[in-house]
């Protein structure tokens, strides 16, 4: 039993440890899109956002470009590309300029010129992510004040009551698909 303490205390001292030394860098695009998650409304609809953001891979792809790119640009050059309005990335596999507005963010790939752009469109009070292959995809419609539409794992779109009850009935939802894809 004490063996098996010592075990998990000694992984979430090394993880902790891992994820909060300064040469991995700071994951600032991941923790930007956290933090505007945390601003975008109350718990219920941040909630949310953070599922609908799993399900099309958001979170991924910018935890990804963090791990692969910029935490990389922000160790060898001491400075990170993502806390000013625009910077220019050089990476291994190319240059990526990086532009954040007051209503998103926008990727552009200088190899390809292929753009990934997270918005807000206040006339029909939707979030939205455009996609390099052209496709968009909305994440989030407010509705009324107690109610949003958000994307089901299925294509279609599902009215989700903004309280504990519905946001927990869409979470057991994304999640049994998600193990069912499995």
């Amino acid at each position: 039993m004490k063996k098996t303490y010592f075990s998990v205390a000694l992984v979430i001292a090394l993880a902790t440890s891992m994820l909060t030394s300064s040469c991995i860098g700071s994951f600032s695009l991941f923790g930007k899109m956290r933090d505007w998650n945390e601003q975008v409304g109350d718990k219920f609809i941040n909630e949310l956002v953070f599922i609908a953001f799993w399900i099309v891979p958001v979170y991924e792809v910018a935890f990804m470009a963090d791990f692969f790119v910029i935490n990389s640009i922000e160790f060898w050059s001491g400075s990170n590309p993502v806390a000013s309005g625009k910077k220019v990335i050089e990476g291994k596999d190319g240059r990526y300029l990086v532009e954040c507005d007051g209503k998103g963010y926008t990727i552009t790939s200088e190899n390809d010129n292929s753009v990934v752009r997270l918005d807000f469109d206040a006339d029909s009070r939707t979030w939205s992510i455009d996609l390099p292959s052209g496709d968009s995809y909305d994440l989030m419609t407010f509705i009324d004040d107690t109610h949003v539409a958000m994307p089901a794992p299925d294509g279609t779109s599902q009215v989700v009551e903004l309280s504990h009850d519905g946001v927990l009935a869409y979470r057991d939802m994304a999640a049994a698909s998600m193990w069912a894809a499995k």
